[in-house]
């Protein structure tokens, strides 16, 4: 007896279930297997003054300890973009994210010819709240 076609083909299995990882996903995974990730993270006044950082950290880019100057010359390159945003907008935290973005991963690619997802980390602290940490010690 003769049965029906069953159709077959390449199935994507990523832990949670079959077959639903999106072409995104999948381009996500090849950046971040190329060319890995950069965190920034910065840490804002509500008056916009920075507070803390830029602070970076990277995964699968740079050994951090054998790249310090590389490092500290992106840290320069988002605080000037930290400041050239803040002062443009206070609030505007979205164009602030791209504008570290795009400063630091203008500056690696120059460097390094590498382009590694960047993560921009905005927190934004209350300088009353910051001044009185500072004080209780």
């Amino acid at each position: 007896k003769e049965l029906p076609a069953v159709p077959a083909g390449k199935v994507f299995v990523d832990g949670l279930g079959v077959g639903d990882v999106g072409s995104i996903v999948l381009r996500d995974r090849k950046h971040l297997g190329e060319d890995g990730l950069m965190v920034v993270s910065v840490t804002l006044s509500n008056k916009g003054k920075i507070l803390a950082g830029p602070d970076i950290l990277s995964r699968g880019f740079v050994y951090v300890k054998d790249s310090e100057e590389l490092i500290a010359n992106t840290k320069a390159v988002v605080e000037k973009a930290v400041l050239s945003g803040i002062s443009e907008n206070k609030r505007d935290w979205q164009n602030l994210k791209t504008k570290i973005r795009d400063a630091a991963g203008d500056y690696l690619y120059t460097v390094t010819q590498r382009s590694p997802m960047i993560l921009p980390i905005i927190n934004e602290l209350s300088e009353k709240d910051f001044d009185s940490e500072d004080n209780d010690e």
